[in-house]
């Protein structure tokens, strides 16, 4: 399958607005990305720490259990009854020695075989199943699932690569550099994206917009382009890393000379213990943003650590998964630390509150205009790391991995 109505440009540094709007789209991408050949993260192992102990999610709008069985393996399968195709479990999270359909209480073991049938025999000789019907003939689909650092992802596709293939010795290297120790959840919630899950996975790899957009960033010195720093892209494209340091000799005239709205002067902070951090990572990167094709990000802004899972959520709507993380280890100061710095990001974070705004505002903006293209060519049309973050080298290599699984040829 290939979206065939759509015009693509040979260079990566184009993107058609009708990939963003088709609503043809979205069927191909849930075939060939989210049940193709692709790691989706599910959640933390530290939210499954007992044999029973279980969460639900998804796989792109695939719903999806996620357990821990009594041999301390974690399997996943579909959160639908082989029977009439109802979800198996309904909660959030929960514990369970097994999940029965609350429709007609078929029952499932926590790695999704069928095990009970309500009534298979019939009532008093009466009714029933037939004596072809074999229960392991029946359940919910399975995925593959594999662990890295703490982080569970699943697969539908038997002949995806291994994870740390997947993701790539650096990427990998970066993930480890976060999660260097045991982690526990200290805050959750989930964000609503007026927009199609595509311009969130751009907006995450685009280093050009951060200080322009996010004024709290250059205001507090907290990333600005003059600032140390590089972007890393695996050679799929769709992984990446974008970090820099907190410089203050970086705080030079090159965004008052150009009259940008993210140079102000006039904002100031009642309680500047928001950004009283402490000092956690030996290398003096101060800001990491992570991300894994096709909805993982992971992010350490100072001391705010948080993993994210987007989920497209239908045409032209998204879901954006946070899960705030400290370390099992963190003194009563540090988890009020990571506490006062989880204000910085979410739908009202200090930093990120415009990213739940501006997908949305390209999503409105690009009505009527199927026909035209986006322009992607900061820093070049390649896909490449580098030193410098005016550049959208990662978007690119977003629309590298994407055109590969959707089978578009370059």
């Amino acid at each position: 399958m290939q979206i065939k109505a759509i015009q693509w440009a040979k260079e990566l540094s184009r993107v058609p607005y009708a990939v963003y709007a088709d609503t043809n789209v979205r069927d191909i991408e849930e075939a060939q990305i989210f049940q193709g050949p692709t790691w989706n993260y599910l959640c933390l192992e530290a939210e499954l720490t007992e044999p029973g102990c279980y969460r639900t999610t998804f796989v792109g709008e695939t719903p999806v259990i996620v357990v821990r069985d009594n041999d301390g393996e974690i399997y996943a399968f579909e959160n639908r009854c082989a029977h009439r195709g109802a979800l198996i479990a309904l909660e959030k999270s929960g514990k369970a020695d097994s999940f029965q359909c609350v429709y007609h209480a078929w029952t499932y073991n926590r790695q999704g075989d069928l095990t009970g049938v309500a009534f298979e025999k019939g009532v008093r000789g009466q009714g029933g199943m037939g004596e072809s019907f074999c229960k392991s003939d029946h359940g919910p689909r399975k995925l593959r699932v594999a662990t890295f650092c703490g982080l569970i992802f699943a697969s539908f596709d038997e002949d995806v690569p291994p994870i740390e293939e997947y993701l790539g010795e650096e990427i990998c290297d970066r993930i480890e550099r976060v999660l260097h120790k045991p982690v526990k959840v200290i805050g959750r919630f989930t964000q609503a994206l007026p927009n199609d899950w595509k311009l969130y996975c751009e907006n995450v790899r685009d280093s050009y917009h951060a200080s322009l957009l996010h004024m709290f960033f250059t205001t507090f010195e907290i990333n600005r382009l003059s600032q140390k720093g590089g972007v890393i892209v695996d050679e799929s494209g769709g992984n990446h890393v974008s970090f820099s340091m907190i410089d203050p000799a970086a705080k030079d005239t090159s965004y008052k000379d150009q009259g940008l709205r993210s140079d102000q002067d006039r904002y100031r902070l009642k309680d500047t213990s928001l950004l009283a951090g402490f000092n956690e990572w030996p290398d003096g990167i101060s800001l990491q943003i992570l991300s894994v094709f096709p909805g993982f990000v992971l992010q350490q802004i100072q001391n705010c650590l948080a993993v994210r899972q987007l989920l497209p959520k239908g045409h032209e709507r998204s879901e954006l998964n946070w899960v705030y993380l400290g370390f099992e280890d963190d003194t009563p100061d540090q988890l009020k630390a990571r506490l006062k710095q989880s204000n910085l990001v979410g739908p009202a974070g200090f930093i990120s509150m415009e990213d739940g705004a501006v997908g949305g505002f390209v999503q409105r903006g690009i009505t009527g205009a199927n026909d035209k293209q986006a322009v992607v060519e900061m820093g070049g049309h390649d896909v490449a790391s580098g030193e410098g973050r005016a550049t959208e080298t990662s978007v690119r290599g977003f629309w590298k991995a994407y055109r590969h699984h959707m089978g578009i040829q370059e």
